[in-house]
C-alpha cells in the first residue's frame, strides 16, 4: 500500500489501540466535516465502540491509523456518549455503499469504497472506488483485502462528487446548488429519475433555490416523476411550478394530476397562463393544436430585419421558442416565417418579407402528428406555425415536441444513463 492512502472499509470495524498496544475496543466509523471549505473533507476523529458504548475520538488523539488498526496517543479516553454534531457525516453509515452525484459526468455512481489520503497533517476523504471489485472486495476477511492505491481506473476524486446528505440526523448539509446548477435540465431530470424517492428529492430542494431551474427540470422529467414529486406539494407549491413552465408542458402535467385538484391549482395561476392552458386543454393531443406553444413572437409584414431582432430581444418568451419569428398582415393573418439564423446573417435594413419568400406552408390545429411531421422533415424545420380558420397564428409546434411523440414509448427509460 503507498503510503498515506487508506480504504475506509480496511479500518472500520477494525481494534482501536491505545498508546501501549492494548485493545480498547474497535473503530465503529469516521467521522468527516464536509461543511468547510476543503476540497477534500478532514477526518475530524473516530466513532469508537467501547464497553457497549459508542465514543468519538478527536483526530488530535490519534497518533496512527493503518490497515486493521487505530492507534491513540494516550491510555485514557473522554467515556462522554458519541453525539454527532451539524455538519459531519459518518464516512461508513453516510457514504459508504450510498449513491453520490458524478458531477462530471452527470451520473449517479454507488460508494463502493471510501479512500482516506493523508495530507496536510490530516487525514482526508480523497475519493470513492464504485467498482464492483470495491464492493465484492468489502466482503472478504480483513486480511485477504489488501490495499491497493485509490488511483486506480475506477477511482473518482471528491472534487468532482456530491453526496446525498438528507438522511444524515441534525445534518445542516444540502446538495450544493452552484454544483448542480451548472448542468443541463435534462441531466438532472435524468438524474432524479434514477435516484430513490428520497435522493430525487434532495436534488429538487437543490435545485428549487433557482425557481426558473425547477421549472425546467420538471418539464424534462417523465409524467410518472412529476406527479410523483408534485403529489406531497400543496396546491400553490404545485401552482408556483407550472407557472414557470412552458405552457404546452404545464397543460400536460395538469392533466397528469389528481382530477380533484386540477381546477383548484389552474385558478391559482396567472390570468394569462390560465387563458393559455384552457386554450390548450380544447385540443386533441394528437394533433398540432395538442402539442404547439402559444408563445411566439410576431412582427408587421413591412418590418426589416432589425426590427424584428429587437421584438425577439424585448418580448418575454424563453429563448429557446426564438428558433423562429412569425410575420402576420394588418389584418392578424400568417404572412410567413423567418429564422433566427436568417435575422442575424441580414442586413439591418432588409424588409423580413424578402427572407420569407420560401416560408413552408402553416397547418392548422386539427392537422394529426403525422401530418406535422411529415412538413417539418420535408422542410427541415425545427418550428411549424399553426394557424387558425382564418389563417391567424395560434401557436409553434417545435421538433422536439414530435420527436417526444414519434420516438418509442419506452424512450425516457434513462435511468442505465444515469447511473454508472
Amino acid at each position: 500500500m503507498p503510503e498515506g492512502v487508506l480504504h475506509l472499509s480496511s479500518l472500520a470495524g477494525s481494534p482501536l489501540l491505545d498508546s501501549s498496544g492494548e485493545r480498547l475496543g474497535r473503530v465503529d466509523d469516521l467521522v468527516a466535516r464536509l461543511d468547510l471549505a476543503d476540497p477534500l473533507p478532514p477526518v475530524i476523529g473516530l466513532r469508537a465502540a467501547i464497553a457497549g458504548r459508542l465514543l468519538f475520538v478527536p483526530a488530535s488523539r490519534v497518533a496512527r491509523l493503518e490497515p486493521g488498526a487505530a492507534h491513540i496517543a494516550t491510555t485514557k479516553l473522554n467515556l462522554a456518549q458519541f453525539e454527532r454534531r451539524p455538519g459531519e457525516v459518518l464516512l461508513r453509515a453516510d457514504v459508504l455503499a450510498r449513491s453520490l452525484i458524478n458531477v462530471d459526468t452527470a451520473r449517479l455512481v454507488r460508494a463502493g469504497e471510501v479512500e482516506l489520503v493523508y495530507e496536510d497533517g490530516a487525514w482526508r476523504v480523497a475519493g470513492i472506488d464504485p467498482s464492483l471489485g470495491a464492493r465484492f472486495r468489502r466482503l472478504l476477511p480483513r486480511r485477504a483485502r489488501g490495499e491497493q492505491a485509490q488511483e486506480g481506473p475506477a477511482f473518482i476524486p471528491w472534487t468532482q462528487l456530491e453526496p446525498f446528505v438528507g438522511h444524515v440526523p441534525t445534518s445542516r448539509l444540502r446538495l450544493a446548488h452552484r454544483r448542480i446548477a451548472h448542468l443541463h435540465p435534462a441531466q438532472i431530470a435524468d438524474l432524479v429519475e434514477a435516484a430513490s424517492h428520497e435522493e430525487g428529492e434532495e436534488i429538487l430542494e437543490a435545485v428549487g433555490q433557482d425557481k426558473e431551474l425547477e421549472a425546467d427540470v420538471f418539464e424534462e422529467l417523465d409524467d410518472e416523476h412529476q406527479v410523483e414529486f408534485l403529489h406531497e406539494r400543496s396546491d400553490d407549491e404545485v401552482a408556483a411550478v407550472l407557472s414557470r413552465m412552458a405552457s404546452d408542458d404545464a397543460a400536460d402535467l395538469l392533466l397528469e394530476i389528481k382530477q380533484d385538484r386540477r381546477r383548484p391549482v389552474l385558478d391559482l395561476l396567472p390570468p394569462a397562463k390560465q387563458r393559455k392552458i384552457k386554450g390548450l386543454l380544447g385540443y386533441n393531443p394528437s394533433t398540432a393544436g395538442g402539442v404547439m406553444s402559444p408563445d411566439f413572437v410576431t412582427v408587421a409584414a413591412d418590418a426589416s430585419a432589425s426590427q424584428a431582432l429587437q421584438a425577439a430581444r424585448t418580448n418575454e418568451v424563453t429563448p429557446e421558442t426564438l428558433y423562429a419569428i412569425l410575420l402576420v398582415e394588418a389584418d392578424g393573418t400568417l404572412a410567413g416565417m423567418v429564422t433566427a439564423g436568417q435575422l442575424i446573417c441580414a442586413e439591418p435594413d432588409q424588409p423580413v418579407a424578402v427572407l420569407a419568400e420560401n416560408s413552408p406552408p402553416p397547418v392548422t390545429a386539427e392537422v394529426e402528428i403525422p401530418e406535422v411531421a411529415r412538413v417539418m422533415t420535408d422542410y427541415n424545420l425545427v418550428t411549424l406555425p399553426v394557424v387558425d380558420a382564418e389563417g391567424r397564428p395560434i401557436g409553434v409546434v417545435s421538433v422536439d415536441d414530435i420527436l417526444e411523440l414519434t420516438l418509442p414509448e419506452d424512450w425516457r427509460r434513462r435511468y442505465g444513463l444515469a447511473r454508472e
